[in-house]
């Protein structure tokens, strides 16, 4: 399933950054991109758009203004510096509001949305979920370098923080991707990973042994964080 979208900002810089990011997604065509929202109109009126990337403050008429004119306009992602038009923006039903720069990380959270409302998977850091019987089918992908890196989630050991970047340790090989381990955290299965430190996400399977302050991974000893015992003791002690 190709999803439909269009551009639509006056400025051209902003219209390069999220070409550049909907590079990764291949489930998404841009078909056109325009620089004010009258042009974007007469786009809307020949054909379908699934979905705009819209910026709010343009000459001529607003984003906001283009989407209450349209009988059923289609999803939509606002872009822009301005915050004040955050509330306008989520009265009209927008799937997401990214305020410049928009952050390459930000971005994925919105595009999660996007794909999560057609239920379609992604080539991009997400999970793909399928049926219980196909586990070995659950994977992600993640940003390695310039390329999107298959990662099946059985696979995962531990995932480790690296401050703005992430180490996801395989039984093979090890991942460095640019990322938050907070954004991965949240894309992980809950039933399958327990976040046991600020610094490290774990693998409930892949456990060894464990204490009260340790866990033993692929022979490594990992840290439990003070903040994250209890909650930690009491998912492992379910697992045993």
């Amino acid at each position: 399933m190709k999803i439909k979208a269009l551009i639509v900002d006056d400025e051209p810089y902003a219209i390069e950054v999220i070409e550049k990011y909907v590079q990764n997604f291949p489930e998404i065509e841009i078909i056109a991109k325009c620089n004010n929202a009258i042009q974007a109109f007469q786009i809307l009126q020949q054909g379908k758009v699934d979905l705009i990337f819209l910026d709010v403050k343009m000459p001529g008429l607003l984003g906001t203004d283009l989407i209450r004119s349209l009988k059923n306009p289609p999803k939509v992602i606002f872009t822009t510096a301005y915050q004040d038009y955050a509330l306008d923006g989520f009265d009209l039903n927008a799937v997401d509001y990214l305020l410049k720069p928009i952050p390459f990380d930000r971005f994925l959270k919105a595009m999660d949305k996007i794909f999560e409302s057609y239920k379609v998977n992604s080539n991009k850091i997400s999970i793909a979920q399928q049926p219980a019987e196909q586990k070995s089918d659950v994977f992600l992908y993640l940003r390695v370098e310039r390329k999107m890196v298959k990662v099946n989630v059985e696979d995962i050991y531990w995932v480790e923080s690296l401050k703005d970047y992430i180490k996801v340790v395989l039984k093979d090989k090890v991942l460095i991707s640019k990322q938050k381990i907070s954004l991965l955290e949240e894309l992980l299965p809950e039933d399958k990973f327990v976040r046991i430190h600020r610094s490290f996400i774990v693998a409930m399977n892949k456990i060894e042994s464990y204490h009260s302050y340790s866990i033993d991974v692929l022979g490594k000893e990992l840290p439990i964080g003070r903040n994250y015992k209890a909650e930690c003791q009491k998912r492992l002690r379910v697992m045993s």
